[in-house]
């Protein structure tokens, strides 16, 4: 291709995806004015349309579901104009997710019977319901587009547009192990919801790429300041703390339980409202409801002040709901303190603590479980100097979830087990999800060394498609199979995932026998990797860094 040629192709793109993330871009010209005034107005009528179509024909394009997206697109009664266009498809996957859960009631019925298919159908209300608050904020984030905030917009659009998609996806996991059809029926009901999500991600992803490929940029591009949150942290980030409230077990405090001190933040709270546990073990389960953000917990040390509880699948709990702490809120923080859940290997499924905020930091925390310990679900969070312990896929979920100088220590699972460090759930290939490990430490306990037969020990296996996990500039010890990583069920994932290893060390951290996956990177380069690190990839500069956290923002040295 000739550069001429190549330079107007390149125009043609950016135009393109501008278009997609509803740059004010008009595909109209006009009409001669000498043409007679009847055949002026059917010219400008035609072209009109013919530019509609064009228009809805080329945003599709970089979408996997073509035939839904124009379907979606049709309704937008012949309009060229971009922001209306990628509206009427936020709109339209909020219309059918909430379709969705009106039809889903009519299952509840039906499945009565089995107590694990009547919960499965009450956790998909509430899911969907987030993903339907995840497409809200995108679709008001589009009418307040500003070009020199660009890559701002850009970046928080796919971070809710994936999360809309994991919480639809959490959805239909929580039907794995139920009787009867309505599992199948749900997942029917949530195809085209599905597809539309996927194709609103496909359509917002698709500048970044462009930019990126071609090495351009846009003049006068800042971040956008998140005010809140910067405000909330910068207020955190001293050593002489004023909590709002006090928790403690002898009544020391305003509260004895966390529940109690929960109750205390404000409606639509903007500030830190930090609520300071005094050392204890508290039995509660404690849920941070969706919109309670910016809640800070401070303990008096991670083993000193510990939140427990049991709850798990063997006993008739959905994975989702067996989280002995729930985080739903926006902008929270958790210092010097524990989350367990100690049902053991024997009930399965039981989460110590799950993560589905946004801006989420976790400083000197222990999390301690067996299987599935720590469900980093949804949005980007950042955890350092935590300890992580379990058995099998003992950190899993899909959110951006960076660990920087953390210890994972793998225990003793029960008999004819193997453990696996990490199971990451991206399901769409377009998705922010990975989970990144930085520095840490990936360590077994004694009862797991000196276990008859050997324990075999994986540093992870793909839960979904496209599962992406980055374990850098870690400790691994020796007890790491050679191969590294494990399948989930034959060859399932195993073109499509992301696993990359760099710079690590240890006896466990050759990679010279590792699996020979397509989807695995035994050598990614220093800049794919940088691209990992906390800074750029969950923008942690913007907020991790006014936390008073210790942090690094890139790549360290080795």
């Amino acid at each position: 291709m000739g550069v001429k040629k190549l330079a107007i192709a390149s125009i043609a793109s950016i135009l393109l995806v501008a278009c997609v993330v509803a740059v004010a871009i008009s595909f109209t010209s006009k009409s001669n004015e000498d043409n007679s005034s009847n055949n002026t107005s059917n010219n400008k009528v035609d072209s009109h349309i013919s530019t509609s179509t064009k228009s809805v024909h080329a945003i599709c394009q970089s979408t996997d579901y073509k035939q839904t997206c124009e379907k979606s697109l049709a309704r937008a009664n012949n309009t060229n104009d971009p922001k209306d266009l990628i509206k009427v498809e936020f709109s339209a996957t909020i219309n059918d997710l909430s379709s969705v859960i009106k039809n889903s009631k009519s299952l509840i019925q039906e499945a009565s019977k089995d107590p694990r298919t009547k919960d499965a159908l009450h956790t998909c209300e509430g899911l969907l319901d987030v993903a339907i608050d995840d497409l809200r904020r995108s679709f008001d984030d589009i009418n307040m587009l500003d070009l020199t905030k660009l890559q701002d917009y850009t970046d928080d659009l796919k971070t809710w547009l994936s999360a809309a998609i994991t919480y639809q996806e959490t959805c239909l996991d929580a039907f794995e192990n139920t009787t009867g059809e309505t599992g199948e029926k749900m997942k029917k009901l949530l195809k085209n919801a599905g597809e539309l999500t996927s194709n609103g991600l496909a359509m917002v992803s698709s500048f970044g790429s462009v930019l990126k490929n071609l090495n351009l940029k846009i003049p006068g591009v800042n971040r956008r300041l998140l005010n809140t949150h910067e405000r909330m942290l910068q207020e955190v980030n001293s050593n002489g703390l004023k909590p709002n409230v006090v928790v403690a077990l002898d009544g020391s405090g305003q509260y004895k339980s966390v529940n109690e001190a929960l109750r205390a933040v404000p409606q639509k709270n903007t500030q830190k409202f930090v609520i300071f546990i005094k050392a204890g073990v508290y039995n509660e389960y404690v849920e941070i409801p969706r919109k309670v953000n910016n809640v800070v917990f401070i303990g008096e040390g991670p083993t000193k002040t510990k939140i427990t509880g049991s709850k798990n699948f063997a006993d008739g709990t959905g994975t989702f709901k067996t989280a002995t702490v729930g985080v739903n809120g926006d902008n929270f923080m958790a210092k010097d303190i524990g989350f367990e859940n100690t049902a053991g290997p024997i009930k399965h499924q039981a989460v110590a603590l799950r993560v589905s905020g946004d801006m989420a930091i976790f400083h000197n925390c222990q999390i301690d479980g067996y299987q599935d310990t720590l469900y980093v679900h949804s949005y980007r969070q950042f955890f350092r100097d935590c300890t992580i312990s379990g058995t099998i896929d003992f950190i899993f979920g899909d959110a951006s979830a960076v660990f920087q100088n953390c210890k994972m220590i793998v225990r003793k699972p029960m008999a004819e087990q193997a453990c696996m460090v990490t199971a990451q759930g991206r399901k769409d290939r377009r998705g922010v999800g990975a989970i990144v490990m930085q520095n840490c430490q990936v360590l077994a306990e004694q009862d797991f060394l000196t276990a008859q037969p050997p324990i075999k020990a994986y540093l992870g296996r793909p839960w979904k498609e496209f599962s992406r996990t980055i374990i850098m500039q870690s400790s691994i010890d020796g007890f790491i199979a050679p191969e590294g990583w494990s399948v989930w069920a034959g060859n399932f994932a195993l073109d499509t995932l992301f696993y990359a290893e760099y710079q690590n060390r240890g006896a466990g951290s050759n990679t010279n026998n590792r699996v020979n996956w397509r989807g695995y990177q035994k050598n990614i380069a220093p800049q794919v990797a940088a691209g990992f690190a906390p800074g750029p990839f969950i923008r942690a500069d913007e907020w991790v860094k006014l936390s008073g956290v210790p942090y690094e923002s890139g790549l360290m040295k080795v």
